[in-house]
């Protein structure tokens, strides 16, 4: 008797495979720092920053936002560079917190290789100007050197 429910056999489905050379960082829209806005071309619309620079944008802003302060962003993105300044008195103390505090922050975007390459300069001991060196995993060369 022949069956009531037939079956058959599911063809294999292909994935897409992902050329080398293929870049994952996505677009986004570049945004000015000193203005507080995005920028804009002279038809009034959004400039769009090619994934490279989207992924240095991105790293600029982990820099600039203190964790825990924004409602809108989890308390994995941020740094704390206010508790990492007044915490320890020991300017090697204070750097190797700043360091600790960038490299968690940055590193939290699965597309960071790596940051390393800190280096500090103190200036007359009320400010501290730090620099560091980022390298996405699908680029050869660092993409970022930053001052801070």
């Amino acid at each position: 008797m022949p069956s009531l429910y037939p079956t058959f056999k599911l063809p294999k489905m292909a994935l897409r495979q992902r050329k080398p050379t293929e870049k994952t960082y996505k677009q986004a829209p570049m945004f000015d720092y000193d203005t507080g806005d995005f920028v804009r071309d002279g038809a009034n619309r959004i400039v769009m920053a090619d994934g490279k620079e989207a992924y240095m944008e991105w790293c600029l802003k982990q820099c600039v936002t203190e964790r825990g302060t924004k409602l809108a962003y989890s308390d994995k993105l941020g740094v704390e560079i206010v508790k990492a300044t007044t915490g320890a008195s020991d300017p090697a103390a204070v750097q190797s917190d700043i360091e600790r505090t960038i490299t968690e922050a940055i590193m939290a975007n699965p597309a960071t290789e790596y940051v390393r390459d800190f280096s500090f300069s103190w200036d007359g001991g009320d400010s501290l100007a730090v620099s560091f060196k980022v390298k996405g995993k699908e680029w050869d060369e660092e993409t970022l050197q930053a001052v801070y």
